[in-house]
């Protein structure tokens, strides 16, 4: 999955970067161990992080531990930047896993209160880790990589990292067959999930930082509820409204600076 995802991406990518990517060879080249440790965490070992936790845990569990991951943000940014950690920010990430949680529990305090603990669990925990370390590291890309030709080399080596473990997983595995599903999900996953993501998330981080960019991805669970509603046909009930309040609020607190005046 992983190995595939990225080579769709690097695919649909290579017509838009290669232009840029001669343009920017030589400080691919000066740069390249700092490129090589971005494309490992970035590319090779997140997204499979997760698809190896999804093998032995369940996608609750999954989903309330990747709310963790901005919270990492914020602990390595304090010792790595000097960033604070004010108490704003503290009541902000209160509220919004608060309304993360709901969301995703559907307001059963019953589902947190039964939650078990799998192996998964420990992987899921290491790839918000890794996910955060990669996020913070962006921000000391150097300023001479355009964020085009750079994104395209980490897609690149992160893809050819992985190759090694694709070959030895088909080895032992018995022969996949992929239906017009699969084959269709992992395009989309390839190019919106992998390429237009990452492209976003790395601009995003280099405008309003790890920290910002970090809170900000606590929106995704309202869109997902917006989607489910308008192509699933789910119901939207009062916790999903309840929730949005709350994480919407808890972004504002801890992203908004204090008016000084």
């Amino acid at each position: 999955m992983a190995f595939w995802r990225w080579t769709v991406a690097v695919i649909v990518f290579t017509p838009f970067a290669i232009r840029s990517l001669k343009g920017n060879w030589k400080e691919l080249i000066k740069n390249y161990k700092y490129i090589l440790i971005i494309s490992f965490f970035g590319v090779t070992i997140f997204n499979t992080l997760i698809y190896i936790a999804g093998k032995t845990t369940t996608a609750l569990n999954l989903s309330l531990i990747s709310i963790t991951f901005p919270v990492f943000i914020i602990i390595f940014s304090r010792f790595l930047y000097k960033e604070k950690i004010t108490f704003r920010k503290i009541i902000g990430i209160i509220l919004v896993m608060i309304g993360v949680s709901t969301i995703i529990t559907k307001g059963s305090l019953t589902a947190l209160l039964e939650l078990s603990f799998h192996q998964g669990d420990i992987w899921m925990l290491l790839a918000a880790v890794i996910f955060a370390i990669y996020s913070i590291l962006l921000k000391r890309k150097p300023k001479e990589l355009k964020l085009i030709p750079f994104q395209y080399a980490s897609f690149v080596i992160g893809l050819t990292m992985l190759f090694p473990f694709y070959l030895y997983e088909i080895s032992i595995t018995e022969t996949v067959t992929y239906s017009s599903n699969a084959i269709g999900s992992i395009i989309y996953i390839g190019i919106c999930a992998s390429l237009l993501a990452f492209l976003l998330w790395n601009k995003a981080i280099l405008l309003i930082g790890p920290t910002k960019s970090g809170m900000v991805y606590y929106t995704l669970p309202i869109f997902s509820g917006i989607l489910a509603y308008f192509l699933l046909n789910e119901r939207l009930s009062f916790f999903h409204f309840y929730s949005a309040v709350l994480i919407i609020s808890g972004i504002l607190i801890s992203t908004i600076p204090k008016n000084k005046n």
